[in-house]
């Protein structure tokens, strides 16, 4: 039944304790939704790293070196496009980026045609031994024209070319193979000096070359032939 407006009861105003009460259930709210925001944006970011990752695992393992090699290249194709339209020499404007310290070393590291690149195996320095040997030769090419011109087409052999063995080295030859070879033991003798001998120490060598060889074998692979060795010598070894 309706009631007149005057007769209608009215509803009481808060008080300060439910005002103070409603105040802190919207702080709490806020807070939540704001740590529920914060934990949706975590999970993303953290879904995000872990998809980087995996791409990241399924790309080469050179795969960083090459992007950053193709990036340099087509910055310096670039900077090589400017420097032809404005009519200048890339090589002397890059050099104005280049401190005279690097360009010091730069130039050394051009200069020096056999550096050393430490030690890898023994055939790589058995070649570079090799390749620093035959820069020093020096051909007598006054000779070298003189037997082309005695010999003719003998000069030239092939599979057909008969009387090779006659072939004599001048003794200015000799001489200087001796010379060379007597340098590289001079050489050896500087840079070896002489270990204590060990009685205790086993003997598997058979002279003392032969006993350098083995401790650099033993330096190198000991660690992987350590089981077999201790086989050998009980007697169990398969």
């Amino acid at each position: 039944m309706f009631k007149p407006r005057s007769l209608a009861t009215k509803k009481p105003a808060p008080t300060a304790e439910e005002q103070e009460a409603a105040r802190k259930r919207k702080e709490r709210s806020q807070r939540l939704q704001n740590l529920q925001l914060r934990m949706n944006e975590a999970r993303k970011l953290n879904h995000q790293e872990v998809a980087e990752e995996d791409r990241k695992k399924r790309l080469p393992a050179n795969y960083e070196e090459k992007r950053k090699r193709l990036e340099w290249e087509e910055e310096e194709l670039k900077k090589q496009k400017e420097c032809s339209a404005k009519g200048e020499d890339y090589d002397q404007v890059k050099l104005l980026d280049i401190s005279a310290v690097d360009a010091e070393k730069w130039e050394r590291k051009k200069k020096k045609k056999n550096p050393d690149p430490g030690f890898s195996d023994y055939e790589a320095a058995t070649f570079r031994q090799y390749q620093r040997n035959t820069k020093q030769i020096k051909p007598d090419m006054d000779s070298y024209f003189n037997q082309m011109e005695k010999k003719g087409e003998e000069f030239f052999p092939d599979a057909n070319t008969l009387g090779l063995q006659q072939h004599t080295d001048s003794e200015k030859a000799v001489d200087r193979m001796v010379n060379d070879l007597e340098k590289q033991i001079n050489k050896r003798e500087k840079y070896s000096r002489r270990r204590p001998y060990d009685e205790a120490a086993d003997i598997d060598y058979i002279n003392e070359r032969n006993m350098k060889f083995n401790k650099k074998l033993e330096r190198f692979y000991g660690k992987y032939t350590a089981e077999i060795k201790q086989n050998l010598e009980r007697g169990t070894a398969v």
